[in-house]
């Protein structure tokens, strides 16, 4: 009996050996099922570090149950993921509230940051509907290194905010907060720009921006009531309810600022006039922004009107010892703090 067995057994085996060869992943299946492995571990990782940071700008504290919430996954895997990343370093728990450390920040600013260049990619160069930016940026925002980061950063000529108007952490994992409030309480008839649209639930940002209503846009209130607003883009009159209101923030429009700041146009200066260079103006942005960069224009630039033309355009102007020509409809999205000169410092400029 036990030699009829073992003999049954010996012919399976011999029967199943070619298949077993043939099933078998070979090692570069291997190494491939490895790799999408530890990119899945390490975006759950990430996931959960992002989730903590989001929550401590918005003044609430992470716990097990917001993660699980968030990352839709059980508690007690969220358990043995943060005890995971406890170890690592990366977060300190305490009865179930999690906090970043100092180590666990810096990662997760370099996946905000390579969320929002990201997304800033997607909209500005590669014109991909608003309303798809922020999930496909939500998948690719693990795939990048440090590296990549930085070269997607020089190449958008380092821009300050994302398409949504959220800051965009710095290499050195600075960020800017967000100086706005929602429109919902912003008073009637006076002029807002548009500084942040929230893109979750997902249906009042298609709402807002099939309307045209983006970060740079300037609006007003005409009417309010408790259910909803009737706003102006200066061309249009759109009505929304309180909850697609409540999804737009708002903060004083860039002239408005800039004029209480002293601030002038760069196409308002006359040839002999200086200035340095404050701000660009929010809706420059891709290749136009990247290239007056590359022009020298940044912050605290000095530059200066050079030249002006008989039919208005193109303007010139000296910028780091290169004259540049610029239309006047550029020139005038470029915010300078104005110097006293004169045309002896024009001339050495």
């Amino acid at each position: 009996m036990f030699a009829n067995l073992s003999i049954g057994v010996a012919i399976l085996v011999i029967c199943l050996a070619p298949a077993a060869v043939f099933l078998w992943p070979g090692p570069g299946i291997r190494r491939e099922l490895s790799k999408r492995r530890e990119l899945h571990s390490r975006a759950l990782l990430e996931d959960v570090l992002k989730h903590i940071l989001t929550r401590r700008h918005e003044g609430r504290e992470a716990s097990v149950e917001s993660i699980a919430g968030q990352l839709n996954l059980p508690a007690q895997k969220i358990y043995r993921l943060v005890a995971r990343t406890e170890s690592a370093g990366l977060v300190r728990s305490d009865a179930g509230r999690v906090q970043l450390t100092a180590e666990g920040e810096r990662w997760a600013l370099q996946v905000v940051r390579a969320h929002r260049l990201w997304e800033t990619w997607l909209a500005n160069e590669a014109r991909m509907p608003m309303a798809e930016v922020h999930k496909s940026a939500e998948r690719a925002e693990h795939k990048f290194t440090s590296k990549q980061i930085d070269e997607l950063d020089a190449y958008l000529g380092h821009p300050r905010r994302d398409p949504h108007g959220d800051p965009i952490p710095t290499a050195s994992g600075e960020i800017a907060s967000l100086e706005a409030r929602p429109l919902t309480e912003w008073p009637e008839n006076t002029p807002a720009q548009i500084a942040h649209v929230e893109d979750e639930p997902v249906a009042v940002f298609r709402k807002i921006t099939d309307l045209g209503l983006r970060p740079g846009s300037v609006v007003e209130i005409r009417r309010r009531s408790p259910d909803q607003f009737t706003i102006t883009d200066g061309e249009k009159e759109h009505t929304l309810s309180s909850l697609v209101a409540g999804n737009i923030q708002v903060t004083q429009p860039v002239q408005t600022a800039a004029r209480r700041e002293s601030l002038a146009r760069l196409s308002d200066l006359v040839p002999g006039e200086a200035g340095e260079v404050a701000l660009l103006d929010q809706e420059l942005r891709g290749f136009t922004r990247r290239r007056l960069l590359d022009l020298g224009l940044t912050a605290g630039s000095r530059v200066t009107a050079h030249l002006t033309n008989a039919f208005g355009d193109p303007l010139a102007y000296r910028v780091r010892g290169t004259t540049i020509a610029l239309r006047k409809e550029q020139a005038s999205k470029i915010w300078v703090r104005k110097h006293a000169n004169t045309e002896k410092e024009v001339r050495a400029s």
